[in-house]
């Protein structure tokens, strides 16, 4: 289980995020925001040579399409042929994933249909989709991620699954991975955070102190064959201070999980 974090949870400067993750251990990075710019309109030089020289994966690039709705046809339309430079960017840095919204102000067969053409455009570039499921949007739980990506069909669009946002609309975890499981729907891509719901809201925890049961449900992603990389997505503040300890725990539980079923 490859480990790594979305570096502008806690920086925006290329030189520190590639020392924060030499120095809590992880594997690599997902890039979102990057020196004030969002990818793949960044200054890549710099962060491409300090990524090199750290020996570095990018996993995933996060570049903020297909957040609005499938009503907004033109928008999502700009975001298809977007694609084309976002792949481009993703081969220079390595990685062919991207992490994207549902589409979805209400599910819809339009929202499927509209992730499947992005799928097909992705698919020739040589990029895989990986559609969150955010709380508080009408794709907050993996039974809707399930529905919707089930719905969609197609090989290059897979699921970005966050437990944690499950959990704030009233999902238990498990059930939103068995649900995505039961659907044939790919994992591509965990996005790790803990918390519980506190008085109706929402409180951040750190990794493993939370209610969401990393520690389980990093063994029962192992079981379903989810290979895809764990990827920190935010962080109790301060975030520089609480990484350290979140990345030692998640690394410590990916261990853990994979050790239980043999793998490790």
């Amino acid at each position: 289980m490859t480990t790594a974090w979305t570096t502008d949870a806690a920086t925006g400067d290329p030189a520190r995020a590639v020392r924060l993750t030499l120095f809590w251990g992880l594997d690599g990075v997902a890039l979102r925001t990057v020196g004030g710019g969002r990818v793949p309109d960044v200054t890549e030089g710099p962060l491409r040579r300090r990524l090199d020289q750290a020996e570095l994966a990018v996993v995933a690039l996060d570049p903020g399409l297909f957040e609005g709705d499938a009503g907004s046809r033109a928008t999502w339309l700009n975001e298809i042929d977007r694609l084309d430079e976002v792949a481009a960017f993703g081969e220079r840095f390595g990685c062919g994933l991207a992490r994207v919204g549902a589409l979805a102000a209400e599910p819809s067969d339009a929202s499927a249909d509209a992730l499947r053409q992005a799928g097909d455009r992705a698919a020739a570039l040589g990029l895989a989709l990986a559609v969150r499921n955010d709380a508080g949007t009408a794709v907050a739980t993996g039974a809707a991620l399930a529905a919707l990506l089930g719905a969609v069909g197609h090989p290059a669009v897979g699921a970005d699954w966050r437990p944690a946002d499950a959990l704030a609309a009233g999902e238990a975890p498990a059930d939103g991975l068995e649900a995505l499981v039961s659907a044939g729907v790919p994992v591509r891509c965990v996005g790790v955070r803990d918390g519980a719901v506190v008085d109706g809201g929402w409180a951040d925890a750190s990794f493993g102190e939370g209610d969401v049961g990393w520690d389980a449900h990093l063994a029962a992603l192992v079981r379903a064959g989810a290979d895809g990389p764990l990827v920190i997505d935010a962080l109790p503040e301060p975030a520089r201070t609480s990484g350290l300890g979140a990345a030692t725990a998640l690394i410590r539980s990916a261990r853990r999980a994979l050790r239980g079923t043999g793998r490790g």
